[in-house]
């Protein structure tokens, strides 16, 4: 058996992996239809995986996995356009910048909580300025290239799943198991991706190349995400949501080797901004919230 460490290293890359084959398809495909196919290949993994372990699909809170596969479903999209359109680094940074949101919103739950009694963390604050200040520098250069739609939209898949990583956490608290909220958010991923990609004109012609994409598309993020999971599971949550990061790493590398995508220094400066932001927001986190449970999706 692979160690945390080893297993969220390996996690990171098949979603690095992940990402390129979306990048790849988007040529071929809407982003709509790439998260239909995606969903497709999950879903029917997962549902292997609950019949082999016995899980039934009946769940005691069908509301809350409702609320967490809308949020997942929308980050997933809006991740996949932005994939589309930018260098295959900023897009994955972009979407990594969830960590950053959940501490933000924690600020702000502290000031409607607390108003005016010191209950916010000074530097928790600083971790989001710093993140905030990484996106500025990531953007900056996607701005020039007109790529500035496709930015915000890779900006809000991290909002979004930020929000999903939250009602993750609550389903883990209520006991519910990692592979029936994975199975409902592929649910919600078939029935969304279905009605994005007829909205957007319908589904495209497969190629050899373009099934051989959807199919690596699908395994590469399903087994990404059951490395992860087991990651969570064994190792210590912060180190492994440290580790994590390394996924903008692979990205970056991949982005360059495969797509010629640019180097620059403010872009760099960027994602070490947000890669430290996120890591000090963890750090901050875990010492504050020690229960909270591991996400099973990215």
């Amino acid at each position: 058996m692979m160690s945390a460490p080893l297993l969220i290293v390996a996690s990171s890359l098949l979603f690095a992996a992940m990402a390129v084959c979306v990048k790849e398809s988007s040529a071929q495909y809407s982003a709509g239809e790439i998260v239909f196919y995606r969903s497709v290949v999950g879903l029917v993994l997962m549902a292997t995986t609950l019949r082999l372990r016995g899980i039934s699909w009946r769940t005691p809170v069908p509301g809350m996995h409702l609320a967490r596969s809308a949020s997942g479903t929308m980050a997933l999209c809006l991740w996949f356009y932005a994939l589309g359109g930018l260098p295959l680094a900023t897009a994955m940074t972009l979407n990594y910048m969830s960590s950053v949101w959940i501490a933000l919103f924690l600020l702000g739950g502290a000031v409607l909580v607390s108003p005016g009694r010191g209950g916010v963390d000074g530097r928790l604050v600083a971790a989001v300025l710093v993140g905030f200040a990484g996106v500025g520098l990531v953007l900056r250069p996607t701005i020039e290239q007109d790529q500035l739609w496709h930015g915000l939209m890779g900006l809000m898949s991290g909002v979004l799943s930020a929000t999903a990583y939250l009602q993750v956490t609550a389903l883990g608290r209520v006991g519910e198991p990692g592979e029936r909220v994975v199975l409902y958010f592929s649910v919600t991923g078939v029935v969304a991706g279905a009605a994005l990609a007829a909205f957007s004109g319908g589904a495209h012609a497969h190629t050899p190349r373009g099934v051989a994409l959807l199919l690596a598309t699908g395994f590469l993020a399903t087994g990404g995400q059951w490395l992860m999971t087991r990651a969570y599971a064994t190792g210590a949550t912060l180190g492994i949501a440290s580790l994590q990061y390394l996924g903008i790493v692979f990205g970056f590398i991949l982005g360059v080797w495969l797509f010629d995508d640019p180097v620059t220094l403010m872009s760099l400066a960027g994602m070490a901004c947000i890669i430290g932001a996120g890591v000090v927001a963890n750090l901050l986190r875990e010492r504050s919230r020690p229960g909270d449970a591991a996400p099973t999706e990215t």
